[in-house]
C-alpha cells in the first residue's frame, strides 16, 4: 500500500522585507495622520487616493541607482507588451493623475495623499520593502513661493504632532545650484555627474576630506574596505568642495558664497536667486533659521528633481543598538519636479511637494515620549456566570453608549484568573465584576487594574488600605463611576 504524502503546511512567517502592524501602531499612525491632515487642510490642500498599481511606463526610471524601469519595483507583465508595477512613491502617480484629469482639476492643483508604497530593494535593519508615506504637492505653480509654502507647512506639521522648534531642522538647497557646480567642473558624462551627486550626499558622514578622496582616487572606509573614487582631478573637485563648505554664519553669507561658487553659470545663478526668494518668504512667514535654512549639502536621491530640494531632519540624539549617541536623522524630503508631468503632456508643468516617512516619524515620537508605548485598552466586563451573558452585554452596551471603550470577556470564563490575565494583556484600565451575590445586592465591583499593578509592586499595607484597587458601587452608577475613574487614570 502506497503511503499517502502529508500535505505540506505553509510557514507562518512574514515575507522578507515586510512587516505586520498591530493595533497600537495602527492606532498611533491613524491619530498622527489625522493631525497631519488637519495641517494640510488648513493650507488648502485636498485629498487624493490614487491607484496602488501603475504602468511601468508611467512610473518611469526615477529610483536611485536603477537603470531600467522594472528594476527596483514589484512589476509583472499583464500581456505581451504591457508591464505594471506597485507604486514606489506617491509623486509619480500624481503626475499621471494630473495629466489624465488636468481639464477637470483646478490649476494650481493642491493635493495630499497617504498610503503604502513598495520598493523591490534589498531589505536591512529598519529598511522595509513596504512603507507608509504622507505627501503634499502643488502642481501648476512656477513661483518658488509654492516651495517656501511646502517648507512652512512641513514645519507646522512637525510642531503640531509634538516635535518642538529646536528638535528639527528643514534644510533647503537647489538642484539648479548643483547643476551650476557640475557645469563649472566641465562634467558632461551623466554617469560621473550622478556619481558626484551621490558623493555630495555623503558629506555629513565622511566630511570634507572624505568627499575629496571619493571624488579623486578613493578612500578606506571605517571597516577597512577600499572604496574606488570617481577619478576627478583636484581642480575638478575644488568647485564641489567650495559648494559644500559655502554655508556661512547667516543666510546672506551662505547665498553670497554660493554665488561665487557658481559664478559664470546662468543656471547656477538662477538657483541661488530662487533660494534667496525662499529664504525671504519663510522669514516673512515667521520661520527663522532655527527652523528652515539654506544648506548646500542637501541633494535628495530621486532623479526627477529640477529645482529647490528640501529635507527635514530631527536633531535630537538617540542611542543606537550599540549604545552610542547619534542624531535621529531625516524624516521627510521633497522638492521641485517641473519635468515629471511633461513626460505625459509634452508641455512643462511646474510642480513641487514633500513626502513624510510616517513610520520614522512615529518612531521619533516614541523616542521623545510623545506617544504612549502602550495606550489604554478597553474596560473589560468579566463573566462570573455564563448563564448571565445578557447582563454582562448590557453593562458593556451602557459603557459604549457613554463613549467608553468596553468589551465582555468572550473566552472560557471558568478560570477568573485567566480573565484578569487577558485584561492585563489588553492593557485594560478597569475590570467589571458581578457575581451572584453582587447581583442579588444590586452592586458591582470595579477593579482598578493599573492601580492594582502599581500597588502590588511597591505599596505598603497602609497605602494599600488607603487606595483600594477594587471598590463596590451601586449597579445603577456603573457609567458614572467608570467615567470618574478613567479621568483619574488618563
Amino acid at each position: 500500500m502506497v503511503k499517502e504524502k502529508k500535505t505540506r503546511r505553509p510557514k507562518a512567517q512574514t515575507p522578507k522585507g515586510f512587516r505586520d502592524y498591530f493595533d497600537v501602531e495602527v492606532s498611533q499612525r491613524s491619530e498622527m495622520l489625522g493631525t497631519i491632515t488637519s495641517v494640510y487642510d488648513r493650507y488648502g490642500f485636498e485629498a487624493l487616493e490614487s491607484s496602488a498599481v501603475e504602468t511601468v511606463e508611467a512610473l518611469g526610471k526615477f529610483l536611485p541607482d536603477v537603470d531600467r524601469p522594472n528594476e527596483g519595483v514589484f512589476a509583472w507583465q499583464e500581456d505581451e507588451a504591457d508591464w505594471v508595477a506597485l507604486r514606489y512613491d506617491l509623486t509619480a502617480p500624481l503626475a499621471r493623475v494630473y495629466a489624465q484629469y488636468k481639464n477637470n482639476l483646478p490649476s494650481p492643483y493642491r493635493r495630499y495623499a497617504m498610503g503604502s508604497v513598495w520598493r523591490n530593494e534589498k531589505p536591512g535593519p529598519g529598511r522595509y520593502r513596504q512603507f507608509y508615506q504622507c505627501d503634499a504637492d502643488t502642481v501648476g505653480a512656477a513661483n518658488v513661493a509654492a516651495d517656501a509654502e511646502i517648507c512652512m507647512m512641513l514645519s507646522d506639521v512637525l510642531e503640531q504632532i509634538g516635535i518642538p522648534s529646536g528638535d528639527y531642522a528643514i534644510r533647503v538647497n537647489s538642484r539648479k545650484v548643483l547643476n551650476g557646480v557640475l557645469e563649472n567642473m566641465g562634467l558632461e558624462d551623466q554617469g560621473k555627474r550622478d556619481a558626484v551627486l551621490r558623493t555630495i550626499d555623503k558629506f555629513d558622514k565622511v566630511g570634507e576630506a572624505g568627499v575629496r578622496e571619493l571624488l579623486g582616487k578613493g578612500r578606506l572606509d571605517s571597516s577597512g574596505a577600499y572604496i574606488d573614487g570617481i577619478g576627478l582631478s583636484d581642480a575638478q573637485s575644488d568647485p564641489v568642495l567650495a559648494f559644500l563648505t559655502s554655508r556661512g554664519e547667516d543666510t546672506a553669507k551662505t547665498l553670497s558664497n554660493l554665488r561665487k561658487t557658481v559664478s559664470g553659470s546662468t543656471v547656477g545663478q538662477v538657483g541661488v536667486d530662487e533660494l534667496e526668494a525662499i529664504a525671504s518668504f519663510v522669514d516673512v512667514g515667521g520661520y527663522g533659521v532655527d527652523k528652515i535654512y539654506v544648506d548646500p549639502s542637501v541633494v535628495r536621491g530621486l532623479g526627477y528633481y529640477t529645482g529647490p530640494v528640501f529635507e527635514a531632519e530631527l536633531t535630537f540624539e538617540i542611542l543606537d543598538k550599540g549604545g552610542s549617541k547619534r542624531q535621529f536623522g531625516s524624516v521627510a524630503g521633497g522638492g521641485r519636479y517641473d519635468d515629471l508631468v511633461k513626460r505625459f503632456t509634452g508641455q512643462e508643468v511646474p510642480a513641487t511637494g514633500i513626502s513624510i516617512g510616517v513610520d520614522r516619524l512615529l518612531t521619533a515620537l516614541r523616542e521623545k515620549g510623545r506617544i504612549a508605548v502602550q495606550p489604554i485598552g478597553p474596560v473589560v466586563v468579566t463573566v462570573m456566570d455564563r448563564e448571565r451573558m445578557v447582563d454582562y452585554q448590557a453593562m458593556a452596551s451602557e459603557l459604549r453608549k457613554a463613549g467608553i471603550r468596553a468589551e465582555v470577556y468572550l473566552g472560557n470564563p471558568k478560570n477568573f484568573g485567566n480573565q484578569l490575565k487577558y485584561a492585563d494583556q489588553r492593557n485594560s484600565p478597569l475590570a467589571i465584576i458581578e457575581g451572584e451575590s453582587e447581583k442579588e445586592n444590586g452592586i458591582i465591583q470595579i477593579k482598578d487594574l493599573i492601580l492594582g499593578s502599581k500597588l502590588a509592586k511597591s505599596a505598603t499595607l497602609e497605602e494599600w488600605k488607603e487606595n483600594p484597587a477594587q471598590i463596590k458601587v451601586v449597579r445603577s452608577k456603573l457609567v458614572e463611576i467608570v467615567q470618574s475613574m478613567l479621568k483619574s487614570i488618563v
